[in-house]
This record gives structure tokens, C-alpha cells and sequence, in this order.
């Protein structure tokens, strides 16, 4: 099976490199032209006709909406659209019922894992979706993925990467607030890392994060605006009072976003203290 990709953004670009290097890449289209992308098409629905699983990772629920509706046309059997945006449960299931109502199938597949975690083919995918369609995109997707649970609805896939996301969001203010706490104490970056290393709090975030939060070198890897929106998603779909601590750092967010760093990367979060 081939696959046509629909958002070229930071990961896109890396799965189509991918994919094309394994020759399983059919088309790419973006909103705003990326002629440069291995196999480009500048016509939406072209892209989807050329191939068999059409993956969609665009910004937000809105935007995955205006791609199906674009790419509609070319929906038939024997299509899947595999939705890899971070979207909220109820997008989901709307997205999925205008995806079968064209006779295609679809199935959620967000994803854990910034840059260079895709350039090294170590994305993790969350997938949800009915059982046939996913075993059938599961062995491509493998090719730019390490792991691949399969979740089960649409709708909780959905789900579970927003909850992984929140968790990600407030680890990373611990780490700001940590780091800036120690900072005004006068206790260096090295001691404030070697004990962290050594302690529960330690975690995958502060291995990736060490150098960022160091160097204070915000380029994205995952922006402030895309975590913040996924953070508005998860208290939009669990509400406020359910998610106390996410509402927080979602303000965080925010705050950081109206002050010009939406496209830096969260780390930014720093900044503000």
C-alpha cells in the first residue's frame, strides 16, 4: 500500500522522507506550497487518488476537517484515511463518519514522539479504529514508528493522546519551576541535573529537554501553540474541574503564545518565569 500525505509541517516532511526511502510514498500535498517534498502534488485531490492510505497531520481539528472535505472526491472504497493530528474524541468520531459515509475507512492515529524522535523512526502511534483497517496500515506505518498500540475505538485513541500530552505539559512546568527555583538559590546546572538523575522525578521529558532548558535554545521541537491547543482540547472535553493542574499550564501556554513564542518550542514555558 502506498501512502499520500496531507501536512507537511515539521513531522510530514520527516515521514515523507521516510516513506519515499521505502518506496511507499504516493503524493504530498500541503496547504501553502513545499514543492521541495519528495513527491509533491499541488492538486489535494490528485494526491489522494494516487494513494491507498491517505495520513492527514495537520494542526487542529478544524484544519483536518477542511483536508477531508477537500480530498472528499477521491474517498471510495478501498481508501483509509489515517488521521494523525492530535484532535479531541468527539472530532474524531464526526471525521470518521464523514470518511464512511464516502464508503472509505478511517482510523485515529495520533502519535508520541517530536523530531527527533521521527528522524529516527521512533514514533509511537495510538491507534483506534475497526480491527481490519488497522491491522491493514499497521506494517506501513511501521516503517516510520518503533511502537504501535492498538487502542481501540477512533474515539479513544483520540483520547489517550490528549491524556498523554497533559501529562507531558505539567511535567515540563515542574521542570521550568524546578530549574528556576534552583537557579535563584545559586545552585548550578550541572548539581541541579545530577541529582534530578537520581531522583523519582527524573524522566524521558528531562532527557530530552536537559540541553533546551541549558542553553536556553527554544527551536521547535514541539511548538507552544500545537500544546497549547492540545491542552484546550482535554479541558474543553473533560472541563475545567477535571483537569485543575492542565488548566494551568494551558494558561501558561497561552500566555506564552500572545507574547510572540507560539512557534517556539513548549520548553519556552521557561521564559516566563
Amino acid at each position: 500500500m502506498k501512502v499520500s500525505i496531507f501536512g507537511i509541517g515539521i513531522i510530514g516532511a520527516i515521514w515523507a522522507r521516510n516513506y519515499e526511502a521505502d518506496g511507499l510514498l504516493a503524493a504530498t500535498w500541503n496547504r501553502s506550497p513545499k514543492p521541495e517534498t519528495p513527491r509533491w502534488q499541488p492538486d489535494i485531490v490528485a494526491a489522494a487518488r494516487a494513494g491507498d492510505i491517505l495520513q492527514i497531520v495537520v494542526g487542529d481539528p478544524p484544519a483536518v476537517e477542511s483536508v477531508i472535505a477537500a480530498l472528499a472526491p477521491a474517498l471510495a472504497p478501498g481508501k483509509i484515511v489515517v488521521q494523525s493530528s492530535t484532535i479531541d474524541p468527539a472530532s474524531s468520531d464526526r471525521f470518521r463518519q464523514l470518511v464512511e459515509a464516502r464508503g472509505a475507512r478511517y482510523v485515529e492515529a495520533p502519535f508520541t514522539g517530536s523530531k527527533p524522535a521521527a528522524e529516527a523512526r521512533k514514533t509511537v502511534f495510538y491507534l483506534g479504529g475497526e480491527t481490519g483497517a488497522v491491522a491493514a496500515v499497521e506494517p506501513v506505518l511501521a516503517h516510520v514508528s518503533e511502537f504501535r498500540f492498538q487502542i481501540g475505538t477512533n474515539a479513544q485513541a483520540s483520547a489517550l493522546k490528549l491524556a498523554m500530552n497533559l501529562q507531558i505539559a505539567g511535567l515540563m512546568e515542574a521542570l521550568c519551576e524546578g530549574i528556576t527555583f534552583a537557579r535563584r538559590a545559586g545552585i548550578a546546572d550541572d548539581t541541579f541535573f545530577k541529582v534530578l538523575g537520581c531522583n523519582v522525578a527524573n524522566s524521558g521529558l528531562v532527557k530530552l529537554k536537559e540541553q533546551k532548558v541549558r542553553a536556553g535554545d527554544f527551536a521547535p521541537q514541539f511548538s507552544v501553540k500545537h500544546m497549547g491547543k492540545d491542552l484546550r482540547l482535554a479541558v474543553e472535553t473533560a472541563g475545567e474541574e477535571a483537569l485543575p493542574q492542565t488548566k494551568l499550564v494551558r494558561d501558561r501556554l497561552r500566555d506564552a503564545e500572545q507574547r510572540g513564542w507560539g512557534d517556539e518550542d513548549f520548553s519556552a514555558l521557561l521564559k516566563l518565569l
